[in-house]
């Protein structure tokens, strides 16, 4: 991996309560900060560059101050020992408090997928006065009697790769896209792959991507979606293998006033196809706030 980073981004330290640098994050923004704010949170294993910077900048373009991360353990941002991750999810929450207030934003609106919807609901539930409207993309409630995942998507996930066989990585993140794409035939897996090859190139310890966030404490469930007031948008594919489409419904139903935005043909990722799909729907969902 490089130390230099890329034009456009930068580390910020997001500090202890005593003023200690507790944590590095690398952050790019795209469009104007005199702009409503919308601050992009990835999932499990997933730097910022899965938000696609032609993705950030087709939102900016509407008028959009577009912020975008890795999460620890992801790209540049700081690494922890391998199954040894020293956060949880509610430190997760706080790291995206942290850049807002890095960048000075006073509220922004969250768009979280994933595995960070969890974040979402912390942030919704407990910091509500920094939240100007929240997006859940490609999550669930995690509740009782759900679907489990579809049986191809459990069938098809590729072993564990060694974490110094660079090749071997990149292969097995390109393997689990597509089986995350659920059958999608928007799966682009040219595309997919130079954005692998990039993202590991960039990330400081790919062993420790490939199975922190997996292993750390999910302190926040104790939270209830209903207690969240903020406007919310549910965006969810119909071919998602991971949260079949149920998920999206319930968490719909789970929060006061939520709308669900289904993305026909999308898996459990966001392809570009249907970006004018998801796009105006994200502008006119944040468009009221600043």
């Amino acid at each position: 991996m490089t130390d230099h980073l890329s034009h456009g981004e930068k580390l910020v330290e997001i500090k202890t309560e005593t003023g200690v640098v507790d944590v590095e994050l690398c952050v790019e923004t795209f469009g104007n900060p005199a702009h409503p704010a919308i601050l992009l949170i990835d999932g499990a294993a997933a730097s910022m560059l899965w938000w696609e910077a032609e993705l950030c900048e087709q939102i900016a373009r509407g008028g959009r101050f577009v912020i975008r991360y890795d999460n620890r353990d992801t790209g540049r941002s700081t690494s922890y020992p391998p199954g040894r991750p020293g956060y949880t999810y509610t430190d997760w929450a706080g790291d995206a408090l942290g850049i807002l207030d890095a960048l000075d934003v006073e509220r922004a609106h969250i768009v979280c997928r994933s595995m960070s919807g969890g974040i979402g609901l912390i942030l919704g539930v407990d910091h509500s006065d920094r939240v100007e409207s929240l997006t859940f993309v490609s999550t669930s409630t995690g509740e009782d009697g759900l679907p489990s995942p579809s049986d191809e998507l459990t069938g098809s996930t590729p072993a564990d790769p060694d974490p110094t066989d660079t090749g071997a990585v990149v292969d097995f993140v390109v393997a689990s896209a597509k089986a995350y794409a659920g059958g999608s035939p928007y799966f682009d897996e040219t595309a997919t792959r130079t954005l692998v090859e990039r993202d590991v190139a960039r990330t400081r310890d790919i062993a420790a991507t490939l199975v922190n966030h997996y292993s750390m404490s999910f302190d926040g469930s104790s939270r209830d979606f209903a207690s969240i007031k903020a406007p919310t948008l549910v965006v969810h594919g119909d071919h998602d293998p991971v949260f079949p489409l149920p998920h999206g419904h319930a968490l719909r139903d789970a929060i006061p006033g939520a709308t669900l935005l289904v993305l026909e043909g999308a898996g459990h990722d966001l392809p570009r196809p249907l970006w004018d799909v998801f796009v105006p729907a994200l502008l006119q969902h944040t468009g009221n706030g600043r």
